[in-house]
């Protein structure tokens, strides 16, 4: 992973040295509430309904070991025990103080991790596919490109200040795990007829109040034309972009009411007078692509017979390796997933002790390297096969291996009115009872690939849009009520889901999601899944049998 040099390091020292002489200024009277809140926000620091939330940057979802067993200090130091995974794959704490902030960011910097930027109207953090460099579908390494655009978005001067929020997203493979059609900049590589491999560049997707699928700007871009069309498309953005209603200010608004072949023209121009002065050479990429060399893998690692023998001995584990496990591109390896769902925990929890034994193992079994996904889980990316049963006992012992990634209890929640200051109703507790409704876990498996998003009001930070079931909390004169939606994917095929009628009141979204099960089960043909269901009878069969 990637390495800080000198000037990266100075940067955040002088980052944490700066927020730490606004913070005293603020609580001693002399910076008002105005004033502090555009400086928080910079350094990803929320005020949210019980205490401050502080957004942590997880560049592209890596992590360390070490980074790990920062992050279970501050928990445990600062916070209450607990740290949350988002699917920008940041680290959220939720109740630090605001006096302790700087030292919290201290901390990190110690360990090469910071807060800047994952928050406030800039260039977020960067996503990538939790499978990058080890999947098998994979037409190149993403990762060296998203640390360059990092490095390119980090305190970019000109683009401090933009009409809203502005993420990207970069898939490596034929599958599409980053969501890379719903940001406001997709970029998935692809090699075109002459082999060459260069990037797709959607533009204009997002979600919240208004879910939009991004538009294909540019069907093949050469690599070393990266940085400066990115630039191109966010100085347009920035210049054209509204900024008298931050519900139209998105990039997305802007493309829906110019139209692709404008915005098009408007970034060729702009891109026109930068192309040649920004390019990245061979050399650039090469300088970062080394920090991403594959680790030293174990040859003729297929060989060893325990695995086979340990998934017939064992029902439990052959399931585990069923579903969170992937197929590793080094024969004899697979990637684990690590599930943050198990049912008497809430969605993308993790405690302050499980980050400390995650880091243990991916110390022994990983290469000292974690990543985080965009649903909610981590992923240890390469575990020997004949350490994977070792390793399912000791994640079973820690809660952490239910075996759901991908089924129904496997959902995206954001914490809800339980914390957050913009929510509209609850997630947290409505995600329990749907858990407790599905417990079977052959039930589960039965039904097979479910995502279920859920989302307490309208920004839809947990992608309720794109959820095979969405489901959204809508505030109805203060009464928590939730809308369904059926036939979202943020994949290849990417698509919004079709409302399924009125808002449902809290004790009713429970019965609907089981009842929508029971008729996808009625429905189905043979073992097709619930997404080509819906796409093939509509939502009429689930609508007609919850209302």
């Amino acid at each position: 992973m990637y390495q800080y040099n000198d000037d990266d390091q100075t940067l955040i020292n002088e980052r944490v040295t700066q927020y730490r002489g606004q913070t005293e200024r603020y609580l001693k009277g002399e910076l008002g509430e105005d004033e502090f809140r555009a400086l928080r926000l910079m350094n990803g620091l929320y005020v949210q309904t019980h205490a401050p939330m502080l957004r942590v940057a997880g560049p592209y979802g890596l992590l360390s070991s070490k980074q790990l067993r920062m992050l279970a200090h501050v928990a445990r130091k600062y916070d209450k025990s607990y740290a949350h995974i988002t699917t920008r794959q940041n680290i959220q704490f939720n109740w630090p103080d605001l006096k302790d902030v700087p030292d919290i960011l201290a901390d990190l910097a110690s360990v090469q991790m910071h807060a800047i930027q994952t928050s406030g109207n800039c260039l977020r953090n960067t996503t990538t596919d939790h499978l990058a460099g080890v999947c098998t579908d994979e037409i190149e390494d993403p990762r060296a490109y998203c640390e360059i655009i990092r490095q390119w978005t980090i305190l970019h001067p000109e683009f401090a200040y933009l009409p809203r929020k502005f993420k990207i997203a970069v898939s490596g493979s034929e599958q599409d795990r980053a969501a890379t059609q719903l940001h406001d900049i997709g970029l998935h590589l692809i090699k075109n007829d002459a082999g060459e491999i260069g990037f797709r560049v959607l533009v204009g997707g997002g979600l919240g109040r208004t879910p939009v699928i991004g538009k294909v700007i540019r069907p093949f871009l050469e690599k070393q034309h990266l940085l400066s069309y990115l630039e191109a498309i966010v100085r347009v953005y920035n210049l054209n972009g509204r900024r008298d209603n931050k519900y139209k200010a998105r990039i997305k608004i802007l493309v829906k009411e110019s139209g692709i072949d404008q915005m098009r023209d408007w970034v060729e121009a702009e891109w026109q007078q930068i192309k040649t002065s920004m390019e990245v050479s061979d050399e650039r990429y090469a300088e970062i692509q080394a920090h991403f060399t594959p680790p030293t893998y174990v040859t003729n690692a297929e060989q060893d017979n325990s695995f086979d023998a340990n998934k017939e001995q064992s029902t439990a584990f052959a399931t585990w390796i069923k579903y969170n496990t992937a197929d590793h591109k080094i024969p004899g390896y697979r990637a684990a997933f690590i599930s943050l769902k198990a049912p008497d925990s809430p969605p993308g929890d993790i405690t302050d002790k499980q980050l400390d034994e995650i880091a243990a193992l991916a110390d022994l079994y990983s290469f000292g390297e974690v990543r985080t996904t965009h649903r909610q889980n981590m992923v240890l990316a390469d575990i020997k096969q004949a350490d994977l049963f070792e390793l399912w006992q000791k994640l079973d012992a820690l809660s952490l291996a239910t075996p759901n990634i991908g089924t129904a209890t496997d959902m995206i929640c954001c914490p809800g009115l339980d914390f957050c200051a913009l929510a509209n109703a609850g997630s947290i507790g409505i995600a329990k009872e749907i858990n407790e409704a599905l417990d079977d876990i052959d039930y589960l498996h039965d039904i097979g690939d479910l995502k279920i998003n859920m989302s307490g009001c309208m920004n839809g930070c947990a992608h309720q849009s794109v959820g095979h079931i969405g489901i959204l909390g809508v505030d109805k004169k203060g009464v928590e009520w939730y809308q369904l939606t059926l036939g979202g994917s943020s994949e290849n095929e990417a698509a919004l889901g079709e409302r399924l009628g009125p808002a449902l009141a809290k004790d009713q979204v429970t019965q609907a999601v089981s009842t929508i099960l029971d008729v996808y089960i009625k429905q189905r043909l043979d073992e097709e899944k619930f997404l080509d269901t819906v796409k093939r009878v509509g939502v009429t069969p689930f609508k007609e049998a919850i209302y």
